[in-house]
């Protein structure tokens, strides 16, 4: 790919030598300034085949900037993380700003010199609003994760930020799913787009998946406990529909002496970040968690995904499922019924 050498060494040094499907097709698009739709699985290496042609623009014109939208917290700061991997020494730079977490220092952050803002669209709308962002001095949009975004309601934010952008903008929208909203969005939002998809069906062939029946008399909290005690279960991701059920599977867990953390909506910033570094890291084996850990994650060596609670929706079950069996690897997903 054409792009800066400083970058390309960068990318080179972090591993990554061959680009997955995504990144092969929509990479050179972005880098011609079209504006683009993606449509891929998760774990395809999709924030790459963004970042990398983007870090490129703002390193061949210093005065450009990108703002990045995304549904969570969590994948902000991933996406951050990912930027921070790629800039190495370079001199460019991204601030995060998402609820929950102090609006003082976001606002200090983007008094800083910056390229990139990576943010969920309530704190983006609140920072505009003060007069801390000024869209007109950005001609990048990305939204990422598009019908997780309207899945949560934040559509009318996402108006509002698009609504304050200049008209001849490039606008990337990835997403892993195209619904009749997700196709006004783009017919409202996007000019003449490529639409790449690299979907292979909606979950990946890595993950095998399977039904763990709970039998009259059973209880699932024993059924659970019986199966992280196998060998195998070196990494697992337990599935509750709410934070209280949450809770209360990691409290019964712990009780029979197997460590289990928790993330949920009601944990303040930093203790989800913390158990999310802890579960990454390998410091604690089993991590209890509500949806809003499905989607865009990237935790590597997820052996086993449990659906302890069945998803709401089969988009839920895809997103969770799609923890594990990541870049490659295989893994394997349980419903339990």
């Amino acid at each position: 790919f054409p792009i800066n050498e400083g970058l390309k060494k960068n990318i080179t040094t972090k591993g990554y030598v061959t680009p997955t499907p995504i990144q092969d097709k929509v990479i050179m698009p972005i880098l011609e300034k079209k504006d683009v739709v993606g449509i891929a699985n998760t774990g395809t290496g999709k924030t790459a085949a963004f970042l990398i042609p983007l870090m490129n623009k703002v390193l061949a014109d210093p005065k450009e900037k990108v703002l990045i939208i995304v549904p969570t917290r969590e994948l902000a700061l991933q996406i951050n993380d990912e930027f921070i991997n790629f800039r190495g020494l370079l001199q460019i730079f991204s601030v995060c700003c998402f609820g929950g977490s102090s609006i003082g220092q976001q606002l200090s952050n983007l008094r800083r010199s910056h390229n990139f803002i990576i943010g969920t669209p309530g704190r983006l709308k609140d920072l505009i609003e003060k007069g801390a962002i000024k869209l007109n001095s950005f001609s990048t949009i990305v939204l990422d994760e598009a019908d997780r975004m309207l899945d949560m309601g934040f559509v009318k934010d996402m108006r509002f930020i698009m609504a304050g952008m200049a008209s001849n903008r490039q606008t990337l929208l990835f997403s892993a799913t195209i619904s009749r909203e997700i196709d006004s969005l783009i017919k409202e939002f996007l000019r003449e787009p490529i639409t790449i998809s690299v979907k292979t069906g909606d979950t990946s062939r890595n993950i095998d998946q399977a039904v763990v029946r709970i039998n009259q008399g059973e209880e699932k909290i024993d059924v659970l406990h019986n199966l992280l005690n196998q060998p195998d279960f070196s990494k697992v991701l337990i599935f509750g529909r709410t934070k209280f059920g949450v809770e209360k599977i990691s409290d019964l867990l712990n009780k029979k002496g197997v460590k289990a953390e928790t993330i949920h909506g009601d944990k303040n910033q930093a203790h989800r970040q913390r158990a999310l570094r802890n579960f990454k890291e390998n410091y604690s084996r089993i991590l209890v968690a509500t949806d809003v850990a499905a989607r865009g994650l990237d935790i590597p060596n997820v052996s086993h995904v449990i659906n302890y609670d069945i998803p709401a929706t089969y988009e839920d079950y895809v997103h969770r499922i799609g923890r594990t069996g990541r870049g490659g690897k295989t893994g394997k997903a349980l419903t339990f019924i």
